[in-house]
């Protein structure tokens, strides 16, 4: 598996100079850009274009913070795709339990009309996920983060762990906040 960090030069850390990435991603389009290489033997033109595709696709998932700890986690798996994971992230069993209550409204919700007091609840209810997505958020390029940069080599399952299951609860959260906007927009579709 290719290792984006490598690309540019980096560390395996999640704190990275997004503005010196940037640079350098300039510096390596530049270097391996197709259009460049239209001279070039069929084979250096070949090599461009994987190069050219290598450097995109590293800078995409470097330059974001969550899709950068998403691809630390493949990385430090072994994985090369989000979908070769051998076991899907679960949610919490606690958060499972405190959104039994917004899915049975959710369940209701599809079920029939919504009234007034029933669309503001649900309303009130997505904003608090809402924020909740943005703390754990928050959490996962902040201190999971910087424990992970922080680890020694033997620490670091532990932090990769908690890292994976932030962005499970980040996942679902986000899942839950989805499935009430559609509910809600449905809702507000049939009114008109």
């Amino acid at each position: 598996m290719s290792d984006f960090f490598e690309v540019f030069g980096l560390e395996r850390r999640l704190a990275i100079d997004v503005a010196a990435l940037q640079r350098r991603f300039y510096e390596l389009s530049r270097q391996w850009h197709p259009d460049f290489h239209g001279s070039a033997s069929a084979d250096e033109q070949a090599r461009a274009l994987e190069e050219s595709a290598r450097v995109n696709a590293a800078y995409r998932a470097l330059r974001d913070p969550l899709a950068r700890v998403e691809y630390l986690i493949r990385l430090e798996e072994g994985r090369a795709t989000k979908e070769g994971a051998a076991v899907k992230p679960k949610a919490p069993p606690a958060l499972l339990a405190e959104m039994f209550e917004i899915q049975e409204a959710l369940e209701e919700a599809k079920a029939g009309p919504l009234d007034d007091a029933a669309r503001a609840t649900l309303t009130e209810q997505r904003a608090g996920l809402e924020a909740r997505m943005a703390e754990a958020e928050a959490r996962i390029v902040g201190p999971l983060s910087q424990a992970w940069d922080a680890a020694a080599p033997a620490a670091r399952p532990a932090a990769l762990n908690a890292l994976k299951d932030a962005l499970a609860t980040r996942a679902y959260l986000r899942t839950v906040v989805d499935d009430l906007t559609n509910a809600l927009e449905a809702h507000e579709e049939a009114r008109q």
